[in-house]
């Protein structure tokens, strides 16, 4: 039996690079060989035993690759063609999906994640895709590996921060946390039409790359209180969208506190233990807020959309990458990724 290398999840603090079995292909799946991936927030999480998987699992839901094998019922695609496929993978076919909540797939929540999550993901020399129909994305020839890796999930989830926020032309927007997630939602403020984008983070490398992306004013929180700044920024009125992008209480209290009343709270984070609302920002529960929570949009039609981004040249992500590191070397890479050393956004891995 043919063997593969992939980043398992043995237990809670623990990944290693081990040998699989190249998964088989079945009707309407699609083997990829992984060209390019990357180490995501989430990853961290199950890493860290704050998101339960099983163990055995092969972790990882982001990459660009070359399709090796088409099962039965694939059409429209070629071998060696290069794809991407998002992070999420809904059918196209069930009630969820029909209903325009493709990350909701199967009628669960959360039941279009599939990769490092239900079934093994991508962080290895080949991944198995299923629903390929739905979630085979061509990449562009003129487009490397590196300009596409973010679009199977933070771009996209990023961006549906600003989406799911329905923040129009002329807002004033509060993004809190610029790591990679808050600052593809920066750039997908600046998309959407905002007038000013207000980043806070503790980072300052991280506020200088928000400014090329779209940031307007940065505030380092350990210098400076956000809640104050941007209730002076405003005259006092409170921000139209607040964008949550770390997955913290405190992140989560203060875009509910600098929000206007009858704004919007577009949250992306992922939350571990218990998540509280306090009454006094929430205005009781009666100043018209709005709380929206998304999950990475996912399918084909929306990674060749966001490839369209991309090439149009409107928005420049290569700057994320950070670290590159060969598939051999993934755990010294989640050592890195997971302690944020050596300003660290996201890495390049490539079998």
């Amino acid at each position: 039996m043919k063997s593969m290398r992939a980043a398992v999840f043995v237990r809670p603090g623990k990944i290693v690079l081990d040998e699989k079995p190249i998964p088989k292909v079945g009707p309407g799946d699609a083997l990829i060989q992984v060209t390019t991936t990357t180490i995501c927030g989430t990853d961290v999480h199950i890493l860290k035993g704050e998101y339960p998987v099983r163990a055995g699992l092969t972790i990882g839901h982001e990459h660009v690759g070359i399709i090796v094998q088409l099962g039965v019922g694939v059409t429209g695609y070629e071998i060696g063609q290069r794809v991407i496929v998002g992070a999420i993978t809904p059918c196209g076919q069930c009630y969820s999906c029909l209903d325009h909540h493709q990350a909701q797939c199967g009628g669960k929540a959360i039941g279009g994640w599939q990769f490092g999550n239900t079934i093994d993901g991508c962080q290895a020399e080949y991944v198995l895709i299923p629903h390929a129909m739905a979630n085979l994305a061509p990449v562009p020839a003129e487009l490397t590996d590196e300009q596409v890796l973010m679009c199977p999930d933070i771009m996209s989830t990023g961006f549906s921060g600003a989406e799911s926020g329905k923040i129009k032309i002329g807002d004033t927007v509060a993004i809190f946390a610029q790591g990679p997630i808050g600052l593809c939602a920066t750039a997908g403020a600046k998309l959407m039409g905002a007038s000013t984008i207000i980043v806070v983070d503790s980072l300052q490398e991280r506020l200088e790359v928000s400014k090329r992306l779209g940031a307007d004013i940065t505030i380092n929180y350990k210098t400076t209180d956000p809640f104050n700044k941007i209730m002076d920024l405003t005259a006092g009125r409170g921000v139209d969208v607040a964008i949550e992008a770390l997955g913290t209480q405190q992140t989560f209290e203060n875009c509910l506190r600098v929000l206007k009343p009858g704004g919007t709270l577009s949250s992306l984070g992922v939350y571990s233990g218990k998540l509280s609302i306090p009454l006094e920002s929430f205005a009781a529960g009666l100043g018209d807020y709005k709380i929206v929570t998304t999950l990475c949009p996912g399918g084909k039609e929306r990674m060749r959309r966001l490839m369209n981004v991309v090439k149009s040249g409107r928005v420049d992500l290569k700057p994320l990458v950070t670290h590159r590191f060969k598939l051999d070397q993934i755990e010294a890479a989640y050592e890195l990724f997971a302690n944020q050393r050596d300003g660290v956004l996201k890495v390049a891995i490539t079998p």
